[in-house]
C-alpha cells in the first residue's frame, strides 16, 4: 500500500515564499528591460549591426545611455536594441534608409509612453509643454542615444539647466543676484512633463517657497523667512505675485529678488 504524504500548512507557505524569492531574484538579475517594440508591418528585425552601418553617430556613444538596458534580445541577431524603439528595421535597410520605413520617435512621443506612460498623464494636464499638440518632441529635452537623457554636456544639474534655457532664455541670465533655486535645477520648482499649477510648478501658492526659506521661529505662529515675519505678507498673495519678489529667477538690482 502506498502512503501519500499531504503537503501541510507550513509546506505551503514556505514553499510559496521559495518560488516568490525565487521569483525576485531572476527580476534582479536580469539588467535590461524587456518591451514590445513600434510595429511596423511587414518588417523583420536585422539586429543593431545593421543600424550601426549607416547610424554610427547615434550607435557609437549608445553603450553610455541609460536607454541601452531597454533590448530585444535574439538568439541570431544579438541586441536588437535600436528597433525596440524605432521598430524592425529589414524594410528600412532594404529602402535604403527611407524615413518612411522606420519609426522615428522624434515625431511622435507614442514610442516613448511604451514605457513612460505617467508621462502621457502628465503632457494632459492643464499646463505642460506641447508635445501632444505637435509643438515639440521628446527629442527636444532628451536624448536616448548618450548619456542620462537629459541633453546637455554631463549629468550636473548645470547641464540640465541648459536644456530649458535654450527656449527660456530671459531666465537663464546672467543676473547679479542670482536665485540659489537655479543651482538646484528648474526641476526643483518646476515639473518640465506637465503640472495642474501654473507655469507648470510644482506648488502653486507660498509653500513652494517656505519648503526652502522657511526658518525656525521662536514664537508659534510665526512664518519667519529671511529673518522677517511674513504671515501677513503671504495674505497678499503668492511670494512673487504679492509685489515682493517678482524677479524669481535672478535680479540685477535686489538681493531679495525684486526689480
Amino acid at each position: 500500500m502506498t502512503i501519500r504524504h499531504r503537503p501541510t500548512k507550513n509546506t505551503v507557505i514556505f514553499g510559496a515564499a521559495a518560488a516568490w524569492g525565487l521569483l525576485l531574484i531572476s527580476c534582479v538579475a536580469v539588467n535590461r528591460t524587456m518591451l514590445a517594440p513600434p510595429f511596423i508591418a511587414g518588417a523583420t528585425f536585422v539586429g543593431n549591426k545593421e543600424c550601426m552601418e549607416c547610424h554610427e553617430e547615434k550607435t557609437g556613444h549608445f553603450g553610455s545611455a541609460t536607454h541601452a538596458k531597454v533590448t530585444l534580445a535574439d538568439a541570431k541577431l544579438g541586441s536588437t536594441g535600436c528597433e525596440a524603439c524605432h521598430g524592425a528595421g529589414s524594410l528600412h535597410v532594404k529602402a535604403g534608409g527611407t524615413k518612411t520605413t522606420i519609426v522615428n520617435p522624434m515625431k511622435s512621443p507614442d514610442t516613448c509612453f511604451q514605457c513612460h506612460l505617467e508621462k502621457r498623464g502628465e503632457f494632459s494636464l492643464a499646463n505642460s509643454h506641447g508635445v501632444l499638440t505637435g509643438k515639440m518632441g521628446c527629442g527636444d529635452c532628451h536624448n536616448p542615444h548618450e548619456g542620462n537623457m537629459v541633453r546637455g554636456k554631463g549629468a550636473s544639474m548645470e547641464s540640465a539647466n541648459e536644456t530649458c534655457t535654450t527656449c527660456h532664455t530671459a531666465q537663464k541670465g546672467p543676473f547679479t543676484f542670482k536665485h540659489n533655486a537655479m543651482k538646484e535645477g528648474c526641476v526643483s520648482c518646476h515639473n518640465p512633463h506637465g503640472s495642474v499649477n501654473q507655469k507648470m510648478l510644482v506648488a502653486r501658492d507660498a509653500n513652494l517657497c517656505l519648503s526652502c526659506h522657511l526658518e525656525t521661529a521662536t514664537r508659534s505662529g510665526i512664518i519667519l523667512a529671511g529673518g522677517e515675519d511674513h504671515r501677513t505678507r503671504i495674505q497678499g498673495g503668492t511670494c512673487w505675485s504679492a509685489g515682493c519678489h517678482e524677479a524669481i529667477h535672478g535680479s540685477h538690482a535686489s538681493p531679495a529678488l525684486r526689480y
